[in-house]
């Protein structure tokens, strides 16, 4: 077998290329281009050039050495250096040509399961340079990293995954999926934020903050609302209710959409935040609000319906927003993201987000101008 890894064959579907057709391309028969995407045999350097370029790519980014378990490699930390202890169990991604080690510590970093580790950083390098004890191989880094907190968005992973790529999903919320963008940390943002000014949600906050060009694509049009118990026990029907004093809530973390939108409704309804009980109680995420109303800890939070129903509780609509996705341009080359674009468009995705309730998915995919 051969010892060079290769991903010929997710770069070679998402290029919509038969093995024939691509075979003739690099001027090789099909038995020999199946031998090598097979892993079977090595390329000459050569064929190697040439089925780079007939896949407009690198050869760097279809072939590689492999690197196992117990090798050690550098990568650069997702986190500043003082908010990091060492050794850490470290989740590795390939964002552009960097290595990238999010430590998997933290009440942000492991809500409802642990996340597997690919490695444990040891030692701290110059800057923000970790070395790296591999407990997987490199190979498990190469994935679309999408960050944002709608709850479904991990829905897509399956579809992504029959298409040859794999997807790594961070919860977060809008303001740091931008941030993770703008740093360089992230493939994809989710996003939802209203621009009071223009009455226009992302586009005018993309513009502002991200310093280059994205493209934004629509996920889907969402109803927000209260999660209250189930069968709303406590009569809450509106955001002037949230002021009564028997009636305490959780909140969601500032720069997230959800926040901004409940502060907007309670400015709106002349709700002072004093005035509500755990206005202050902050958790992270639409499901850490559900497991709050759940479990009797608030009678009601901000959050999307979908998370509501599959908790099995009340759900008191308040609008509708749209929840998008921003892609920079100087990756909407890259197969793993056309794969992506593909899922958003593909029936079988459609189907998952749309049964969960509260999304609308018709504008799925499409790209956002206005």
């Amino acid at each position: 077998m051969s010892r060079l890894d290769n991903r010929l064959r997710p770069a070679r579907l998402a290029a919509g290329l038969s093995q024939e057709r691509l075979a003739r391309a690099t001027g090789i028969s099909r038995q020999a281009y199946a031998s090598i995407e097979a892993g079977r045999s090595v390329p000459s350097t050569e064929v190697a050039l040439r089925v780079s370029r007939a896949l407009m790519s690198t050869v760097e980014s279809l072939f590689s050495l492999p690197i196992e378990p117990g090798d050690t490699v550098v990568a650069e930390l997702m986190t500043r250096e003082q908010d990091t202890s060492l050794p850490s169990r470290v989740q590795l991604v390939t964002v552009g040509d960097r290595l990238l080690a999010r430590p998997l510590v933290g009440r942000r970093l492991a809500h409802y399961s642990i996340t597997t580790a690919d490695g444990i950083a040891t030692g701290l390098g110059r800057g923000q340079k970790v070395s790296v004890e591999l407990m997987a191989p490199l190979e498990e880094a190469r994935q679309l990293v999408l960050v944002g907190g709608d709850p479904s968005i991990s829905l897509l992973g399956r579809d992504l995954r029959s298409q040859g790529f794999g997807m790594v999903w961070f919860g977060e919320d809008s303001s740091t999926a931008l941030d993770y963008l703008i740093r360089g940390n992230a493939h994809v943002a989710g996003c939802h934020l209203f621009d009071e000014a223009t009455g226009v949600y992302n586009l005018p906050w993309v513009e502002k903050l991200v310093p280059f060009s994205c493209t934004v694509v629509t996920f889907a049009i969402r109803q927000q609302g209260l999660i209250v118990a189930e069968g709303n026990p406590k009569g809450i029907t509106a955001i002037a209710h949230l002021a009564r004093p028997d009636v305490a809530i959780v909140n969601r973390e500032v720069g997230s959409g959800s926040r901004a939108l409940l502060d907007r409704l309670m400015g709106k309804a002349g709700v002072p935040e004093a005035d509500v009980t755990g206005y202050g109680r902050v958790v992270d995420g639409h499901l850490a609000v559900a497991d709050a109303v759940a479990s009797g800890l608030a009678d009601a939070g901000i959050g999307v319906q979908s998370v509501a129903e599959a908790r099995g509780l009340g759900f008191v609509p308040l609008g509708e927003e749209r929840y998008d996705f921003v892609i920079p341009d100087h990756f909407l080359h890259l197969p793993m993201v056309q794969a992506f674009l593909e899922t958003l468009r593909r029936p079988y995705s459609r189907r998952q987000i749309e049964a969960l309730g509260g999304y609308d998915v018709a504008p799925m995919g499409l790209p956002v101008t206005a």
